[in-house]
């Protein structure tokens, strides 16, 4: 039994190939096909195609269509073709593409940037809460956010048990829910890093807000600066896992390079927003604690 060998050329439709009924005993070919290729052309940013071969059988007296796509799949058939000597009658290419429509991709940048303004948000937030638990001379109510007491045996935090409040801007006044505290109270602020004294009055107790030298001044200036360098680098490494997930959707399929390139510019955009925060509020602080 001879077979034709098989040709392939471009071509820019749907691949046909039309079989002639052979004559009796003498078959010429089981298949023959005629282009492989397509080309085509899109203005959206991302395209994935796949390749589906519609495979019209004629083994008489009835005509079969099968359905198949390239690979192990089609080779399979194909080897039906030649051992059976199944006549192939008609065979046509129809390419499904797939394209990334903007509202998928804007979806997806959307999703991804929210989570990261969110955890940049949380990271200005710890930013300043660190800043405000920093005394400059004067007397603010933030500078005991970070105190806790323990109270029946659980560590809660300060603001939680007590009103605080500034009779002057020299000192913070300490009034606690529940008088048998006090004690707990005074402790926890001796052994925090504020440096300050508390004068414990059965009822209240008081903190006196001494004015600060020049060498801790310079010292408090250098702590707030190695706050603001955390706080970037906590916004860096958003922006890096924000970079990651484009990348996973790029091997993914769902996103391509381009994509993934304009996304990455849009999020250093965003990331640039909030190094400026931090720096805004770093300078305002410094200021602050320089200023006597």
């Amino acid at each position: 039994m001879a077979m034709s060998s098989l040709s392939l050329s471009p071509a820019t439709s749907s691949v046909r190939s039309v079989y002639q009924q052979p004559k009796l005993n003498t078959p010429k070919s089981l298949l023959s096909l005629q282009g492989n290729s397509m080309a085509w052309s899109s203005s959206a940013s991302y395209v994935k195609l796949q390749s589906k071969i519609t495979l019209v059988v004629r083994a008489s007296p009835q005509k079969r269509q099968v359905n198949l796509k390239f690979g192990t799949q089609f080779m399979l058939f194909l080897l039906v073709v030649l051992v059976y000597q199944i006549w192939i009658h008609e065979v046509t290419l129809s390419p499904i593409i797939k394209c990334a429509t903007i509202e998928e991709i804007d979806a997806e940048k959307s999703l991804i940037e929210k989570n990261a303004r969110d955890r940049m948000d949380k990271a200005i937030d710890s930013v300043l809460s660190n800043f405000n638990s920093i005394r400059t001379g004067r007397s603010n109510p933030a500078m005991l956010d970070k105190v806790e007491v323990e109270y029946y045996g659980s560590p809660v935090n300060l603001k939680t048990i007590a009103q605080i409040s500034t009779p002057d801007s020299s000192s913070l006044l300490i009034n606690p829910y529940d008088k048998s505290s006090l004690k707990s109270i005074e402790k926890a602020i001796v052994n925090s890093d504020l440096g300050l004294t508390p004068s414990n009055d059965g009822e209240v107790i008081r903190l006196s807000i001494p004015q600060l030298t020049s060498d801790r001044r310079k010292e408090l200036s250098k702590i707030v600066a190695k706050q603001a360098e955390e706080g970037k680098v906590a916004i860096r490494n958003i922006r890096r896992d924000a970079i990651k997930s484009y990348d996973k959707l790029e091997k993914e399929k769902k996103l391509s390079e381009d994509n993934v390139k304009d996304l990455s510019a849009d999020l250093q955009k965003v990331t640039d927003e909030y190094m400026k925060k931090i720096e805004t509020i770093f300078k305002q602080k410094e200021k602050e604690v320089l200023t006597v």
